[in-house]
C-alpha cells in the first residue's frame, strides 16, 4: 500500500510513477478524502478542546453549589456531535484504505519503460539454448512416452490442468524439491513448511487481494483461500510485528503446492506442465533493511540462478518493464528458462522487491534501537524455483533421441544413483 502521507506531499511525482504503469487510478479521490477527513479531524480537535474547557467550568459551578443544568445539557449535545463526527472520520478512513488496497505499486526509476514483456529488458544469458540434430519433442509428449506424466487421468479424477506424476516422474519432482531447499539452506536461508490455506487478512497484506480474488481458490464458509505461492504465509510470519534486534536480512524459504485459478488465462500455455492449477514451488522471501533491499534483490535473483546453473539449464534474466511488472512489486526479474519445443525462454522465476508496500499493508516494521522510532521493512521474495517448470525444461533440454531424458548430475544422489529415465 501507498504512503497517504507521500501521495499528500508529492501528489504529481505519485501520478507520474503510477503512470508508467498505464490506467488510471483514483489518487484524486483519495485527495479529496484526506482532505474532508482533515478538515472535519480539526472540527472535532475543536469540539473536543471546547468540551474540556467547559467541563472544567461544570466542576468549578459544582465546587461552588451552583447549578450546572444548562451547561451539562449543552456538552451532552457537544459529545454527541464529536461521537457522530468520530464514526464519519473512521467512516473516511475505511474507505481511504479501501481506495489504497486498490492501487499499485510505484515502479523503480530503474526499470525500463514499456507497455507490456515485448518492452523488457534482457539482462543476462548464461548458457546456449539447446539444439538438438533432430526435431525436440514438447515436454507432454516426452513425459507420456515414458509413462511418467499422466494428464488423462488427472482430467477424470481432477480437470483440466492437473497432472498425475508416476514412477520416476514423481521422484524426479520430489527430487527437485529437496535438491532446492538444501541448496538454498546451505546458503543462508531458513526453511518454513507452511500451511497451504491464509485467512484474507494474509491475502490483504502480500497484495493479492482485493484485486486478484478472481484467480484464487476460496474454502467455501470459511475466511480461508487456498494459497497461490508460499509468499503469502511466509511474508505474514512477521504481519502486525515490530522487529527489534534482528540482522539483516531475514532469510526464509520454502516449499509448497500452489493454487491458482488462472482467470482470463486460456488458451496460454494450457498444455503440459507450464500453466497448472495446481503445482510446486520452491520460493525465497526475504525481509530488508531499506537502505540495502536493493542489494539484497540482487542477490535473491543471483540465489534463484544458482538452482538453474547447476541443473545445467540455459536461462536468460530480464528485468521487467513498468507496464509488465506485478501489482506489489517496484522492481522484478524474470528467469527464463530455454524450452527447446517453444524455440524461446519461457518464465520460471520472478523475483521482486516490493519495498515498504507489503510491510504496509501487513504493518511489518523494525527498529535497529529500541528508542528507535519503528520503519517499514522492505519485502522481498522469487521463486527458487518452480518446480513443474523445471521438471518441463529438464524433459525438453536433456531429452534424447531413443526418447530416454537424461537426469543431470546434481539430482542423481537425490534420484537414488539413477542417471536416465528410459521407456
Amino acid at each position: 500500500m501507498l504512503d497517504i502521507r507521500e501521495i499528500r506531499a508529492n501528489p504529481e511525482e505519485v501520478i507520474r510513477k503510477l503512470k508508467r504503469r498505464g490506467g488510471e487510478y483514483r489518487i484524486s479521490e483519495i485527495l479529496e478524502l484526506d482532505e474532508k477527513r482533515r478538515d472535519m479531524l480539526a472540527s472535532v480537535e475543536e469540539l473536543k478542546a471546547k468540551r474540556n474547557k467547559v467541563s472544567e467550568e461544570i466542576a468549578k459551578i459544582k465546587k461552588a453549589k451552583g447549578n450546572a443544568d444548562d451547561l451539562i445539557a449543552e456538552m451532552k449535545v457537544v459529545s454527541d456531535k464529536i461521537k457522530e463526527d468520530d464514526d464519519k472520520v473512521r467512516e473516511i478512513e475505511d474507505k481511504i484504505t479501501q481506495v489504497l488496497l486498490t492501487i499499485p505499486n510505484t515502479p523503480n526509476d530503474s526499470i525500463p519503460d514499456g507497455k507490456s514483456d515485448e518492452d523488457n529488458k534482457e539482462m543476462r544469458k548464461w548458457g546456449e539454448p539447446t539444439k538438438f540434430p533432430y526435431e525436440p519433442k514438447a515436454h507432454w509428449d516426452i513425459g507420456e512416452d515414458l509413462g511418467i506424466l499422466d494428464f488423462a487421468t488427472a482430467g477424470k479424477v481432477t480437470g483440466t490442468r492437473f497432472t498425475f506424476y508416476r514412477g520416476l516422474g514423481a521422484r524426479l519432482e520430489r527430487a527437485l524439491i529437496n535438491f532446492m531447499l538444501d541448496t538454498h539452506i546451505a546458503h543462508g536461508y531458513t526453511e518454513i513448511l507452511p500451511p497451504y490455506m491464509a485467512n484474507s487478512k494474509s491475502m490483504q497484506g502480500t497484495g493479492q487481494l482485493p484485486k486478484f480474488e478472481e484467480d484464487m481458490f476460496k474454502v467455501n464458509n470459511t475466511d480461508y483461500y487456498l494459497i497461490p505461492t508460499a509468499e503469502v504465509p511466509v511474508t505474514n510470519i512477521h504481519r502486525e510485528e515490530i522487529l527489534e534486534g534482528v540482522e539483516f536480512p531475514i532469510k526464509y524459504t520454502a516449499y509448497s503446492a500452489c493454487f491458482r485459478a488462472e482467470a482470463g488465462s486460456a488458451g496460454r500455455d494450457t498444455r503440459g506442465l507450464i500453466r497448472q492449477h495446481q503445482f510446486n514451488k520452491v520460493e525465497l522471501v526475504k525481509f530488508a533493511h531499506p537502505d540495502h533491499s536493493y542489494e539484497e534483490l540482487e542477490s535473491l535473483t543471483n540465489d534463484a540462478e544458482r538452482i538453474l546453473q547447476l541443473l545445467g539449464l540455459p536461462y536468460r534474466v530480464v528485468c521487467l518493464c513498468a507496464g509488465d511488472i506485478g501489482f506489489s512489486s517496484a522492481k522484478t526479474y524474470d528467469l527464463e528458462v530455454w524450452m527447446p519445443s517453444y524455440n524461446r525462454y519461457v518464465e520460471i522465476s520472478s523475483c521482486s522487491n516490493f519495498e515498504d508496500f507489503q510491510a504496509r499493508r501487513a504493518d511489518i516494521k523494525f527498529k535497529e534501537n529500541p528508542k528507535d522510532k519503528a520503519r517499514f521493512v522492505h519485502t522481498l521474495n522469487g521463486s527458487g524455483v518452480a518446480v513443474g517448470r523445471t521438471v518441463a525444461a529438464i524433459l525438453e533440454n536433456f531429452q534424447q533421441e531413443d526418447g530416454s531424458v537424461l537426469i543431470p548430475e546434481v539430482l542423481r544422489p537425490y534420484m537414488g544413483g539413477i542417471d536416465k529415465i528410459s521407456k
